[in-house]
């Protein structure tokens, strides 16, 4: 299990800097090189740990990921991995709860979960979402809820709330710091 280091927040050049936020992101058959590289980039600011890019998820570098990260895929530790579902056993041995980002009728609200610290946040497919395998080898299901009439959201938009959702519930449970 990963030690938990409190959270610690100091405001130094207009920028926080704090223990890394222990939450890891799985990319699974993301196909946008621009969805990658806004994952790297909100990454970068929600303090994650590291990325691990599977399947056909483009990995850096490239310029179409460069666009949107803006440098983030330079700063952000990832890794590629060519199977998904060892990647996630590997993570859940060391102690990290796996969420899958999806909609499916075990699906929690992304507001009514309490994570278990260190996470695993698994995005799949911006149309056809995470592997059935992968779906099953997860401890959570996590949605965001929707009120208008769609029923989702970008990939890298969702992955957005979700981590800094992430970011608001550990910094709820390990402290605020100080500012």
């Amino acid at each position: 299990m990963t030690e938990r280091v409190p959270f610690r927040a100091t405001l130094a050049g207009g920028a926080y800097e704090f223990a890394k936020l222990p939450v890891c992101l799985l990319l699974d058959n993301v196909r946008s090189m621009y969805n990658v590289g806004s994952f790297f980039r909100t990454a970068d600011g929600a303090g994650v740990e590291k990325i691990y890019l599977s399947g056909i998820t483009a990995r850096p570098p490239k310029n179409a990921i460069a666009k949107t990260a803006l440098g983030a895929e330079e700063r952000v530790p990832w890794e590629g991995s060519d199977n998904a579902l060892e990647a996630a056993s590997a993570l859940r041995s060391r102690g990290y709860e796996l969420a899958a980002l999806e909609t499916s009728v075990r699906s929690v609200d992304l507001f009514d979960w309490t994570p278990r610290f260190p996470v695993c946040l698994m995005v799949g497919h911006e149309v056809d979402g995470l592997s059935e395998e992968l779906l099953a080898a997860c401890d959570v299901h996590v949605r965001i809820p929707m009120l208008g009439g769609k029923h989702s959201l970008n990939v890298a938009t969702a992955g957005g709330v979700a981590l800094y959702e992430l970011l608001r519930k550990y910094r709820q449970a390990f402290g605020r710091g100080t500012a």
